[in-house]
């Protein structure tokens, strides 16, 4: 009988392990409206045994969750279905694009994602030199319902374990008072316990200015793990910090042309800002446009959008300690540009009829010839005046249509959902400027570009001023943060490259772009635009970047997540002058405007290199800038403008490669150059004497 009654058991403990381990995983595809990167998959699981987990392709999707929202469409999504007993069902999806948009967004999506290998490949990682999984030893503890900019005053009332207790998590450990009610906190981890805040003493208080500036302050407390826990995105993968391959090469690139130049961008400095200024405009030397106009003109390129998002963005991810490396990138690019405009001028080409063609696509394919180099000279060229082409409709042209409607039509709500006649508005303003060639761009960004940045430096130095008191506090939290090794998520590595990423992109040292804007300057020595060309990452980077960091330092704005780059900047202003969203909204639209003209003229002197130098060839681009000015206000284009924008940096790899094979030629030509400014051989205007 016992017998019997053990086989029954058996039977159906074996029968019910089998149906256990037939995981069933039944789909449900959503696409609920044309707009792109809002689909959704439902999954209902059967079979196994619970609880079951969901590893998601999507990295921020949780574990737990059987529904994956904000997907692409028209691309592959994959899920990890696993039960309690580790067996497991893998399955692909794809949703359905049903719109011309999520078409476009689903077909450009992996091509972004095979650039974004390349460019943000990380080959210290790759060979073994670290690694790149983020691991932490410790988990803080933070007082409970802060927020930033809070006016609550937090007390740490209690500690409900000993210093250097183990804990479990979950348990109880501390009672803090927020304004006067209590609160339990309980152990997120397991681990030893640590104290940060002595009883009795404040964790947090807003009157402290040392409170609000350092990143963090709200800890009271942190548990210390027996061994190192990588941290993950909420689907499980390990969060890694890279050092993208394009950071390297932008950064090693300035570092290498500053040491080359023998510190040009210190010592030429002086003498930059001499010719800004006119002292040595010659009259009737070649080219079209003043040395500040050409200033003007490359600078209204740089500064834009990435001054005020990208800024937000590096300072919220790396904390104030990024705003240190950013400066040093930015100063390091300025031996960048110094090299490539000097060849932009050197090697450039005046027509009959007093049009110019410059910029890296002259230089890298005359500058190699010249070295018995004409077929790589003529590859590098040609690869770059294509990606040239399709930056400036992308980065150049649709982003910035984009994103200025989107920032002007938060603040004034008769402009949503009319974003085509916002495009053919903002194309009549473009078109009426571009028409008139370099001449006319460089008349407009001459004088909108002094105008923008003044309005925007004169508003942060406002913000800045009224909180004068956190001075001390934010250069603190900026040099601490820069040098600690846990500064970031990503700790000392992680807050460097945030802070370098940021730069490059923003400034486009090694970029080539400006090459082409300067090329158009009236001057007879090529250096004499090289040193111009060195104030633009110093305007760029070194000021309005940072500007931009320490108004979002010095108005606590760095410790706000889940908020857009130009919304943080937004709130960090508005925090201060109520109105001054309004002017920076104005200022947004002007930096987005001169960026495009700028673009323009870059992407038709790339255009004409490819299609040829006729004044029909340039028409035809102009035509088809201008239409794809209404496009990129009209339509959410997600993964397009992704992969537009990163050919703005791949520009840098044909044109670095020229610069330094012929960095050597500049040397010699800038040690010239020295010698007849100090002789008094080149032209300066003489001071009329009262």
């Amino acid at each position: 009988m016992v017998r019997n009654i053990s086989l029954i058991v058996f039977l159906m403990f074996t029968v019910s392990l089998t149906f256990a381990q037939d995981l069933q995983v039944e789909e449900t595809l959503i696409n609920p409206s044309e707009e792109i990167d809002d689909g959704q998959i439902e999954l209902n699981v059967s079979g196994g045994i619970p609880p079951y987990t969901y590893e998601w392709s999507d990295a921020e999707t949780p574990l737990s969750s059987a529904k994956s929202s904000h997907l692409t469409e028209g691309i592959t999504h994959v899920v990890k279905v696993t039960d309690a007993n580790g067996n497991f069902v893998e399955k692909s999806f794809e949703i359905k694009a049903e719109s011309i948009v999520e078409s476009f967004n689903g077909t450009f999506k992996p091509i972004v994602n095979s650039m974004g290998d390349v460019l943000f490949w990380d080959p210290f990682a790759a060979v073994g030199v670290y690694d790149p999984v983020v691991y932490t030893k410790e988990k803080l503890l933070f007082a409970p319902r802060w927020e930033p900019n809070t006016q609550n005053k937090f007390l740490l009332k209690q500690w409900l374990v000993q210093e250097s207790e183990t804990v479990k998590k979950g348990q109880d450990i501390a009672i803090i008072e927020v304004d006067g009610e209590s609160e339990i906190v309980k152990a997120q981890a397991n681990g030893k316990i640590d104290h940060l805040t002595i009883e009795g003493d404040y964790i947090y208080d807003p009157n402290n200015k040392q409170d609000v500036i350092t990143q963090n302050a709200h800890k009271f407390g942190k548990i210390t793990f027996d061994d190192p826990v990588a941290l993950t995105h909420p689907n499980g993968t390990p969060l890694t910090k890279d050092i993208p391959f394009i950071v390297i090469w932008l950064i090693f690139g300035a570092a290498f042309f500053t040491f080359r130049m023998g510190f040009i961008n210190i010592r030429g400095f002086k003498h930059a800002l001499q010719l800004a200024r006119g002292k040595y405009d010659e009259p009737n030397a070649p080219g079209r446009i003043t040395h500040f106009q050409a200033l003007a003109t490359a600078v209204s390129a740089t500064v834009g959008l990435g001054n005020i998002a990208g800024v937000a963005i590096a300072v919220s991810l790396g904390g104030a300690g990024a705003t240190f490396w950013m400066v040093l990138a930015g100063f390091l690019g300025m031996s960048s540009k110094f090299v490539e405009c000097t060849l932009g001028v050197k090697y450039r080409f005046i027509n009959k009829e007093g049009r110019i063609f410059g910029g890296p696509m002259n230089y890298l394919r005359y500058g190699l010839e010249k070295r018995n180099m004409g077929k790589l000279g003529k590859f590098l060229a040609a690869f770059f005046a294509i990606l040239a082409i399709g930056a400036s409709f992308g980065g150049g042209n649709m982003f910035q249509a984009n994103q200025s409607f989107a920032i002007l039509s938060g603040q004034i709500p008769f402009l949503e959902g009319n974003g085509f006649w916002f495009g053919v508005f903002l194309m009549v303003l473009v078109g009426v400027v571009i028409i008139g060639g370099i001449n006319s761009i460089a008349k407009v960004t001459g004088k909108v570009v002094p105008v923008m940045a003044g309005v925007y430096i004169l508003g942060a130095l406002v913000v800045i001023g009224i909180n004068i008191d956190n001075l001390g506090p934010a250069l603190n939290a900026i040099f601490s943060g820069a040098f600690t090794p846990t500064a970031l998520k990503g700790g000392f590595i992680g807050v460097l490259v945030v802070g370098f990423q940021r730069a490059a992109f923003s400034n486009e040292a090694g970029v080539g772009s400006a090459a082409i804007a300067h090329s158009a300057a009236k001057t007879n020595h090529p250096p004499s635009e090289g040193f111009v060309a060195l104030l633009e990452p110093f305007i760029d980077t070194v000021v309005v970047c940072t500007l931009t960091a320490l108004v979002l330092i010095f108005t606590g704005m760095h410790e706000v997540e889940g908020v857009s780059g130009v919304q943080l900047t937004t709130d960090a202003f508005g925090s201060v002058i109520s109105w001054f969203p309004y002017v920076l909204s104005v200022a947004v639209f002007l930096f987005a405007f001169s960026t495009m003209i700028s673009w323009s003229y870059y992407g038709m002197r790339a255009w004409t290199y490819i299609f040829g130098r006729s004044n029909r060839s340039e028409l035809i681009y102009k035509i088809i800038f201008l239409l794809f000015v209404v496009l990129g206000a009209s339509v959410s284009l997600g993964a397009v403008l992704d992969f537009s924008d990163m050919m703005i940096l791949a520009m840098s790899f044909p044109n670095i490669i020229g610069l330094y094979i012929m960095s050597g030629e500049v040397r010699k030509d800038l040690k010239e150059y020295m010698i007849k400014l100090k002789s008094g051989q080149i032209f300066k205007k003489e001071v009329l004497k009262k």
